[in-house]
């Protein structure tokens, strides 16, 4: 039987030429499009199939759930995880506006919504590690590091540009040096330090008032010369500003080994307790007090102690013009609502102090605004929770007491805080956890002491703070410490405040709000363990671990075996095998579990170095 053949006329020839042409086009869109971000997780139904994401051809189950029960995790780890492009050297996952551009979020600027959290969906997570900046170097330690940077590490200028004439950074070089200038305090922030505790009238002009004050909130802190200087007071402050116009100020002052944080008074409860300061500062921080019926001061009220003071200095304070006289009256009188009073005022600066018990509030006329809070309202509820135009009233005890009941600092360290009934902590546990934590803290830097340097560590971030004995047991070294209170254990921050130590709420499901490399040690107490009961990728947060940590920094994971080991595969992959210990720890008052604890060393390592 024949067959007839067709041939192709020219026509649809060309015509299927084009549409091949059109279709490689396609492709080659689609996949340089895609490599135009850092590589991203898929969702965890296709992570359960064929290739995982991190490790490329070799599949790798993300359902380690329940780990303490399982005696051994036989998963196969490569040897190598992809690489970010270095465009990404400053990556914040959840503080990321190209972010909120891709997924078109509705946010209100004027409420700063597009400053506060706002995290990657699981398939858009990133799987890859962040590099350093080109000509990355060693930080330079503590104390040099107070008052200069290396320039490579950050590589912005454009501040000491543009606050040239209040002496906030100098451009010297190869580094940048802050002479501690500020919008306010251009001579000084020492000088700007004595002339508050006059204006307060505090013993022999010490800022510390005898120990009473210790913790401070600097709002709109700048590159956070202010907490730098109040260190040598005994005094710590916690430093928040946010990722805004002035983008690096925080990563400047993590860079200077100021303790500090990205955060902004926007629609969210800020991640801190109630009556956790005695002191909240604001130099010229450009915020509008008055905005939604002064939600942003009720915010201050509830984080102040009693009879704590928020010291002012802006032109609303002293200025003489209609706008800025309209809003200083508008301000006290919205103050004098709120039961607080001046209590100084100098120059450029105004000092109020709130109450010590809840009586001027009952004594207000009915339908007074700000009303009080409900009673059911628990004003130590911060993650994700709201904002409330409202009053936090004080608890029955601290009403009574007319004060916090705190004891002076240092003394305050390791004495049982009054608020430890609120968490169900007797004294005698208290003191018990604090002398674990001794103990701990001693092995751990037993174990470390053929690799630590003098000053070497400056930045420590605990994972999993507790009632704060990891940080309290490092007192006496040269290091501040972010106390991490996990969201299932927010409760505790109170007492970690209470001791005069600084610390924050935080889900480590998410990335934490902070730049890469900006701690020298991140402690990890249980941390996998928990999320991986809540269904959480223990992969994720090992590479957000990578993300905060600096190159030659040190990670202190103590877990369940099965939690070790799995870990243990990523160490090389991770660049953690600079130095590598392993061992069994001594079971101890708070060893529920088998435990064990890994410790490991960043490499320092750059683009150029990574090969995947």
């Amino acid at each position: 039987m024949k067959h007839k053949t067709h041939s192709l006329s020219p026509t649809r020839r060309l015509k299927l030429l084009l549409l091949c042409l059109i279709l490689l086009l396609a492709l080659l869109c689609l996949y340089y499009g895609s490599s135009l971000a850092p590589s991203s997780r898929r969702s965890d139904a296709e992570d359960s199939f064929g290739s995982d994401p991190v490790l490329g051809a070799v599949g790798v189950s993300r359902d380690v759930g329940h780990l303490h029960e399982l005696p051994e995790l036989n998963l196969e780890v490569p040897g190598s995880i992809p690489i970010c492009d270095e465009r990404y050297s400053e990556l914040i996952p959840c503080l990321d506006r190209n972010l909120i551009y891709q997924l078109k979020l509705k946010l209100n600027l004027s409420l700063m919504e597009h400053y506060e959290r706002h995290c990657p969906p699981p398939e858009r997570r990133y799987n890859c590690l962040i590099p350093p900046p080109t000509g990355y170097k060693i930080p330079i330690r503590w104390p040099a590091s107070r008052d200069e940077v290396w320039k490579a590490n950050i590589p912005h200028t454009h501040l000491a540009q543009e606050k040239s004439d209040q002496n906030w950074m100098v451009v010297n070089g190869d580094k940048i040096n802050f002479p501690g200038g500020g919008t306010h305090f251009h001579y000084g922030a020492d000088k700007y330090i004595i002339a508050l505790a006059k204006m307060l009238k505090f013993p022999g002009d010490k800022l510390h008032n005898g120990g009473n004050l210790r913790n401070v909130l600097d709002v709109g802190c700048g590159v956070a010369s202010f907490g730098a200087y109040l260190l040598s007071h005994d005094i710590i402050a916690m430093s928040l500003a946010p990722n805004d116009v002035h983008e690096n100020q925080i990563q400047f002052a993590l860079e200077r080994g100021i303790p500090s944080a990205l955060g902004v008074l926007g629609t969210k409860r800020l991640p801190y307790p109630s009556r956790s300061f005695e002191l909240v500062h604001c130099s010229r921080c450009r915020i509008d007090w008055l905005q939604r019926d002064g939600i942003l001061l009720l915010e201050l009220d509830r984080l102040l102690r009693p009879g704590g003071y928020f010291a002012y200095s802006s032109p609303e304070a002293y200025a003489h013009d209609p706008e800025n006289r309209r809003i200083g009256i508008a301000m006290n009188d919205l103050l004098r609502r709120m039961c607080w009073k001046v209590v100084a005022k100098k120059d450029q600066t105004v000092v109020w102090a709130k109450p010590v018990s809840n009586s001027c509030y009952l004594k207000r006329a009915p339908g007074t605004l700000p009303p009080l809070c409900d009673l059911e309202d628990d004003p130590d509820l911060t993650w994700n929770v709201s904002m409330k135009a409202c009053i936090s009233r004080y608890s029955k005890k601290m009403h009574r007491l007319k004060g916090s009941g705190l004891i002076p600092w240092p003394r305050r360290l390791t004495s049982a805080p009054p608020r430890l009934e609120d968490v169900g902590v007797s004294a005698e546990e208290f003191k018990d956890d604090s002398n674990v934590w001794q103990l701990r803290v001693a092995e751990y830097w037993k174990e470390m002491r053929v690799v630590l340097q003098r000053n070497s560590i400056r930045n420590v971030m605990d994972m999993n703070s507790n009632l704060g004995g990891f940080a309290a047991a490092l007192v006496n070294e040269a290091v501040w410490v972010m106390n991490v209170a996990p969201v299932n254990s927010s409760a505790k921050l109170k007492i970690v405040y209470d001791r005069g130590l600084l610390g924050t709420v935080h889900d480590w499901c998410e990335a934490f709000s902070t730049y890469p490399r900006t701690y020298d040690l991140l402690h990890a107490w249980a941390v996998f363990s928990e999320i991986s009961a809540r269904g959480c990728s223990m992969e994720d947060l090992i590479i957000e671990m990578d993300r905060i940590l600096r190159p030659d920094g040190f990670i202190i994971i103590r877990d369940v075996p099965s939690v070790i080991n799995y870990i243990r595969k990523y160490v090389t992959a991770l660049r953690w095998d600079e130095w590598l210990s392993e061992v069994e720890p001594r079971i101890d008052a708070l060893s529920k579990v088998e435990e064990r604890v890994l410790i490991a060393r960043k490499k320092l390592w750059g683009k150029e170095l990574a090969t995947v």
